[in-house]
């Protein structure tokens, strides 16, 4: 099951798509529009000097995936195991950098996640520290090219004296 879409099938050969539209309002804001009509447009745009920074650039826009789907698949392994959480509070670092070339890249992202969970709880969310990632899409899909650093609010000590 797939904790971002839980109707999809578990097939691995199964594939499925979307399509979202950009459309440029000015210089370098553009308008998202979603695939289903309920999704508000998004609107974009580049800091200074390139534009004039109306709306959250592309890298923004990455983090703001990242942090979600790892939110939602720590969410959803702590429902699935009758974790009490508090409300998830997320924390995405985006490192940027410039290449060989002198382009600027993404070249390491750090997410802290804090999902307020009261200390009875934590000895049964060690299970999740071990699972969710690994049902993240996005982050998984970045992972193949941006290191993603990933750690859980008050479950890091428990997992390192569990394993000691």
């Amino acid at each position: 099951m797939n904790a971002q879409n839980p109707e999809a099938s578990s097939t691995h050969s199964e594939t499925q798509q979307f399509t979202i539209e950009m459309e440029q309002v000015e210089d370098y804001a553009f308008r998202v529009r979603f695939d289903k009509d309920n999704f508000a447009p998004l609107a974009m745009d580049e800091p200074a000097p390139l534009g004039k920074e109306t709306g959250p650039n592309a890298s923004r826009v990455l983090a703001a995936a990242i942090g979600n789907c790892l939110s939602a698949s720590l969410l959803f392994c702590a429902r699935k195991g009758r974790i009490e959480t508090g409300p998830i509070r997320t924390k995405i670092t985006v490192h940027s950098g410039r290449n060989e070339r002198g382009r600027l890249r993404i070249v390491r992202v750090q997410a802290e996640i804090d999902p307020q969970l009261p200390e009875a709880e934590k000895p049964k969310a060690l299970r999740c520290l071990d699972l969710f990632e690994d049902y993240c899409v996005v982050t998984q899909s970045i992972r193949q090219g941006i290191p993603v650093e990933v750690t859980v609010k008050g479950l890091e000590d428990l997992r390192i004296s569990a394993r000691q």
